[in-house]
């Protein structure tokens, strides 16, 4: 499971299947008591999260940014060959 925070909420997630996002939870980060959780046959993943929470795109768009820069870590750089 990961936690991302945004705009006073946190995300419960977890990636499935390569490279989807199924959202788990939504709490504010100073209460424990969830916003909106999602059961095991019902995780949405991000797009669908996006339909049915808009207000939240925040949050969203930094699940979105967390998933690629920490699961998904930059491929190195090609090495340039130069003609002379």
């Amino acid at each position: 499971m990961r936690r991302t925070e945004a705009d006073g909420l946190r995300a419960t997630w977890r990636p499935f299947q390569g490279q989807l996002i199924s959202i788990v939870a939504v709490h504010e980060i100073s209460g424990a008591t969830p916003i909106v959780s999602f059961g095991p046959e019902e995780f949405p993943d991000l797009a669908r999260a996006r339909e049915l929470l808009p207000k939240m795109n925040e949050l969203w768009d930094a699940v979105r940014h967390d998933f690629w820069t920490k699961l998904i870590p930059p491929q190195p750089l090609c090495r340039q060959w130069r003609w002379t």
